[in-house]
């Protein structure tokens, strides 16, 4: 899916929300849903992708040989598939030289860092596209922990959420979340306790596969409405890789 594609309003005068208390989530099918991300009232659009079963292969590899990757660089469209390429690389001949498995070396052949790689290069030039950006700020992250346990909003105008396996990212809806609970209005109370939502049946979860843009607070009209998630809780020997991408200046 080329960025080409999508549809998206002329420049980029973020809209102001006429009824801040009624923002809601856009699903759908095809990358073309993220262009309703300017729309007033939305706070959430997610992409509902199938990935591929080379590209599950591919990452399911990837995370045998590389437990503990991190991977923070500002990217361009032009450059992202080659220096992902190479830092995917990089990271898995480390982990062929550390590594005393005897199947290490089919481990890394089936990872296929080109497939990988190019998948989230395409992600990073739809995003870039759509808010009309010449490079963005990429984090890849191996997780085998709540990175954000607590439920919070990001100080960002927009970010890119996608978990391409493991369990991916819990979010609230926003009529079923008490603001005045969020960070220190918890009082030091877990989530389930503070009063931040009444029910956990109001807790959702994006799928593995997903791609979400979830708008923050620092969108233009978007204060007080950004989306309130958190990172899901990691059952023991699970791991998950995530991908965000941010605004860069």
């Amino acid at each position: 899916m080329s960025a080409a594609n999508l549809a998206k309003p002329r420049g980029f005068a973020a809209s102001i929300n006429s009824d801040i208390n009624k923002p809601h989530v856009i699903k759908g099918c095809k990358p073309e849903v993220f262009a309703d991300i300017y729309l007033e009232q939305t706070n959430m659009v997610i992409w509902q992708r199938e990935l591929s079963n080379t590209l599950k292969q591919a990452v399911a590899a990837f995370l045998k040989s590389n437990a503990s990757f991190q991977l923070a660089m500002t990217v361009t469209p032009q450059s992202a598939k080659e220096s992902l390429k190479e830092s995917l690389k990089e990271s898995l001949r480390e982990s062929l030289k550390e590594s005393v498995h005897e199947s290490a070396g089919q481990i890394i052949g089936d990872s296929n860092p080109g497939e990988l790689s190019e998948n989230i290069a395409e992600l990073v030039d739809m995003f870039c596209y759509l808010f009309d950006l010449k490079r963005a700020g990429l984090r890849l992250t191996v997780l085998d922990r709540a990175m954000c346990p607590k439920f919070h909003v990001d100080h960002v105008p927009c970010r890119l959420i996608t978990t391409f396996q493991g369990i991916a990212t819990e979010w609230l809806p926003h009529e079923a979340v008490n603001r005045e609970k969020l960070g220190a209005g918890s009082q030091g109370q877990p989530d389930a306790k503070s009063g931040l939502y009444q029910s956990q049946r109001d807790i959702q979860c994006l799928s593995p596969g997903d791609v979400a843009l979830l708008k923050g607070e620092g969108w233009q009209g978007n204060e007080n409405a950004g989306l309130v998630h958190r990172s899901p809780a990691v059952t023991g020997g699970e791991r998950r890789l995530l991908l965000t991408l941010d605004f860069s200046e």
